[in-house]
């Protein structure tokens, strides 16, 4: 087979007649394996391929009016600028028909040119949702006014304004007017309002976060005085001096649940546990289970609450399993608080308000309820008896009182008084007056 002088090196074809890009050694194995036919057919193929590329020029680039034309769409931007060159030349003839040709024509032409990029700038910078509703609002107000148009609404309102006189129409203005100012006044007070609020519930949720930091700095001094080098808050009087004192400052400062997170950590930390203590140097006794030893009788508190409570809002807190016994609560308001499992022997609450508390396991005295009795000035309790164990309740009002138990009612209503057993749960019947009065 003879080689075909157009097939050279140059043209990237080997002269051998065989594929672009094949060996010398991997056109004889193709040989071998392909007829003549075959590789006649492949040789043809090639030199059309060759011939085409030839055809094209070497520098087919755009010219400078195709790349400046939007779209690479020249006929129909010619065709915009003939319509326009029309348009404008019937405006110059003042010919009517020539100018509405040419602007109608421009105008079809520039609505297909920007179609495509308006729909993708539609379709990128605005959601799905709301271009539902822009189309749907502007079609439908379109498609309002067409209806009160044909339905000859306008026509009507017209004819009723020209009926009116105008002395009629400025009282109406003047009434509309007045109705505006007094909307807009509405609406100054309703702004006035809501700056008030947002004010106020900036000013309660600053005034939590400063109570929040002054308790937590609270607990932290006096972390600091249990938890130094050598214990001193438990056996130097000076020290639990400061402790209470820090204490009764902090009470009269927070609310209603910042004194109830205080008397919480102070309960569980067993700062207000009558402990037995060494008689000589006053420290803590160790009960042998890795807590300390209380002594009801003759044991000292870390710190003493006395009447710092005395008059406190309690109400709606939660006071479960804290220790308030012997602590002066005279016309406190426990009404809704969760006292589960508190200890409220012989403490104070003459006046106090348990309205709706819960009194589930509230010990208010020890021993049995028929032997117990109310707190003495004089004589020392007994706590195998519970005599001089109990609260002192009178005058105390139990109204709504809950899950409380029959030991507690017949306790409460043996010493509360005649005030007090008007208000026991499930009533006083059969159960003696043992106050008296």
């Amino acid at each position: 087979m003879t080689t075909d002088p157009k097939f050279s090196k140059s043209d990237n074809t080997p002269g051998n007649g065989m594929p672009n890009g094949l060996t010398s050694g991997e056109g004889e194995s193709l040989r071998t394996a392909l007829s003549a036919e075959e590789i006649a057919a492949i040789s043809q193929r090639n030199l059309m391929q060759l011939a085409e590329a030839r055809s094209l020029p070497s520098n087919s680039k755009p010219s400078a009016l195709e790349a400046m034309l939007p779209g690479n769409q020249p006929p129909r931007v010619l065709i915009l600028l003939l319509a326009i060159t029309i348009m404008f030349l019937g405006l110059a003839l003042n010919s009517f028909w020539v100018s509405i040709a040419g602007s109608t024509v421009a105008l079809i032409i520039s609505i297909q040119i920007l179609w495509v990029p308006l729909r993708r700038v539609l379709v990128e910078f605005i959601p799905e949702q709301e271009r539902a509703i822009l189309f749907g609002s502007v079609f439908g107000a379109i498609a309002l006014l067409g209806f009160l148009k044909i339905t000859g609404v306008f026509r009507r309102i017209g004819t009723s304004l020209a009926n009116l006189g105008w002395d009629a129409i400025g009282a109406l203005g003047e009434v509309l007017g007045a109705v505006g100012q007094i909307l807009i006044a509405i609406l100054a007070v309703y702004i006035a309002w809501r700056q008030y609020v947002i004010s106020r519930d900036l000013t309660i949720q600053q005034n939590t976060i400063t109570q929040q930091q002054t308790i937590d700095a609270y607990f932290q001094g006096v972390s600091d005085l249990v938890l130094d080098e050598e214990g001193l808050l438990e056996d130097w009087p000076q020290e639990r001096a400061i402790a209470e004192g820090r204490t009764a400052a902090i009470f009269s400062s927070v609310d209603a649940s910042g004194k109830a997170k205080i008397i919480r950590f102070l309960s569980r930390a067993r700062l207000l546990s009558p402990l037995r203590r060494d008689l000589r140097l006053g420290r803590a006794i160790l009960d042998g289970t890795g807590g300390y030893e209380e002594d009801r009788m003759r044991g000292v508190r870390v710190i003493d609450l006395g009447v710092m409570l005395a008059g406190a809002d309690l109400s709606g807190t939660d006071l479960r399993w804290t220790d308030l016994s012997e602590a002066n609560l005279i016309r406190a308001n426990l009404s809704r608080s969760d006292l589960v499992k508190a200890n409220l022997a012989r403490t104070i609450l003459c006046d106090a308000k348990l309205r709706h508390a819960d009194l589930n396991n509230t010990r208010f005295f020890y021993g049995k309820a028929e032997d117990a009795s109310p707190r003495s000035r004089i004589e020392p309790p007994d706590y195998r008896t519970g005599k001089h164990t109990g609260a002192v309740i009178e005058g105390a009002d139990f109204t709504g009182a809950e899950q409380m138990t029959d030991d507690q009612r017949y306790y409460c209503c043996a010493w509360g008084g005649a005030k007090t057993r008007s208000t026991i749960p499930g009533g006083c019947e059969g159960i003696p007056n043992k106050l008296g009065r």
